[in-house]
């Protein structure tokens, strides 16, 4: 193939690279493929862009023509290593490990959707790549104890996209709790305020609105609020877990009246007068100048007023999100009580003016933390002492947590160390296994014992 040779020689120029720099040199950048060019990849890939002295895109799979271009422009990838598909980036780097022994890059980044995590991870694990996974980790308990199988197997790095832990402000209040300061901590209440036009955009007009093509929205939304509440609580771990929710308000019965039968928002007469207005949402944004999200999902290449009017006058992110076809929760809690006494309960809904700017509050026996992403509170009892605290502002998604996660992956490729994403397969599994969990508690309207959750669940998996 055409691609072959070009890849050989980059390859070859990188192991030349490597082993002719002096022992004291710096070391040589990551090499990073990036699987899916949308939000979440360009997230993700924009380390390189800032510290490309740590890691380089060197390959990329997305299959809009003008997203991958644009993407492969920015990042300077060589043409034979453009793809259009996952599967044509696996082909060109199993024919380069059977020619010369050599993958196409270090690492992968999966930030294809959902249901497809499982396919991806997997055939890339198979072929030795350390891999970053975006959130959730699967769609499928079953998929997800498979996924663990192949990376353990395969003894590689394996990042997940639980941002929340890696932002200055997370890791600060984490010193805190490790360091027992304040005591014992006993109870964390933490609530995920979605947004209203980001639940609109996402849950019920976009790509995780329906569960059969995706998961149910605590899963897809919150799994990263549950990895981090089992986190700060370790290494105790859930012992039995309760959840209420519906879907509340996105349906037809909820339709005002003054909409009559419309059903996207350019022919609304009450559009004017509607919250979640696609008007309102996206073109009015995209005039005011912004290309990022959320104008951006909805076409191929750099929004303008032109692609984004017919994007909401056909797609479905014109809609009227009182007759979509959505069926996730835009409301939910869930309860979990831990193996040494501590508990902690977590609500996201969708109803907020404020867009995923989490409020938490940690209660310790000698103090608490109050925060809301941005800066949070310290209440020593014993002293009285109030401490304001305000991490650095690091810039990127999640307050920080979008680069923090990939440096930190960067680093642990580095070094060969799982040890410095601060997590482990097995913690990544086990949360994803507690929101299942929770799921099902939701569902079946009963307290699920947690470990016997997990229990059938594997066995379930090793009977087939």
């Amino acid at each position: 193939m055409s691609y072959l040779l070009s890849t050989t020689k980059n390859i070859l120029a990188r192991k030349s690279s490597k082993s002719t720099m002096p022992a004291a040199a710096s070391r040589s950048p990551v090499t990073l493929a990036i699987i899916g060019c949308g939000q979440r990849g360009k997230a993700y890939a924009r380390y390189a862009l800032q510290s490309p002295e740590s890691c380089k895109v060197v390959a990329i799979a997305e299959p809009r023509p003008k997203t991958r271009k644009n993407f492969a422009d920015t990042h300077k990838v060589d043409d034979t290593l453009v793809f259009t598909t996952w599967q044509e980036l696996l082909a060109a780097s199993a024919e380069t490990i059977n020619t010369i022994g050599k993958r196409l890059a270090d690492a992968v980044v999966v930030a294809v959707q959902d249901h497809m995590h499982a396919e991806v991870v997997m055939a890339f694990a198979q072929q030795g790549y350390h891999i970053l996974c975006e959130k959730p980790m699967a769609t499928s308990l079953q998929d997800i104890l498979q996924m663990e199988e192949a990376v353990s197997r395969a003894g590689t790095i394996f990042g997940m996209g639980h941002v929340l832990r890696y932002s200055p402000y997370s890791r600060q209040i984490t010193q805190y709790i490790q360091s027992g300061s304040l005591g014992k901590l006993v109870n964390i209440v933490q609530v995920e305020p979605v947004g209203y036009w980001h639940f609109a955009h996402s849950y019920v007009r976009g790509s995780w609105s329906q569960e059969k093509n995706s998961s149910f929205s605590l899963m897809t939304k919150s799994c990263h609020d549950i990895d981090i509440i089992c986190y700060w609580l370790s290494p105790s771990s859930p012992a039995r877990v309760s959840s209420f929710g519906s879907l509340q308000h996105f349906r037809k019965s909820s339709k005002p009246p003054e909409a009559g039968a419309a059903t996207r928002c350019l022919d609304c007469p009450a559009e004017k007068d509607c919250a979640y207005s696609a008007k309102k949402i996206y073109l009015d944004s995209v005039s005011r100048g912004n290309k990022g999200f959320p104008v951006s999902p909805l076409v191929d290449g750099v929004p303008d007023i032109e692609n984004v009017t017919e994007a909401i006058r056909s797609g479905p992110y014109g809609q009227c999100v009182y007759e979509s076809s959505n069926d996730v929760c835009d409301n939910q809690v869930v309860n979990i009580e831990f193996s040494d006494g501590s508990t902690a309960s977590f609500t996201m809904v969708a109803f907020s003016s404020l867009v995923c700017e989490r409020q938490v509050r940690l209660h310790f026996t000698n103090g608490e933390i109050v925060g809301d992403m941005n800066t949070f509170t310290v209440h020593d009892f014993r002293t009285g002492k109030r401490t304001v605290v305000n991490p650095p502002d690091q810039g990127g998604g999640h307050g920080g947590g979008d680069m923090g996660l990939i440096s930190a992956f960067v680093e642990a490729v580095h070094t060969g160390r799982q040890e410095a994403l601060a997590t482990s397969l097995k913690e990544i599994v086990q949360s994803h296994i507690t929101v299942f969990a929770a799921e099902t508690s939701r569902r079946e309207g009963r307290v699920v014992d947690c470990a016997e959750f997990e229990r059938n669940a594997r066995e379930s998996v090793n009977n087939k």
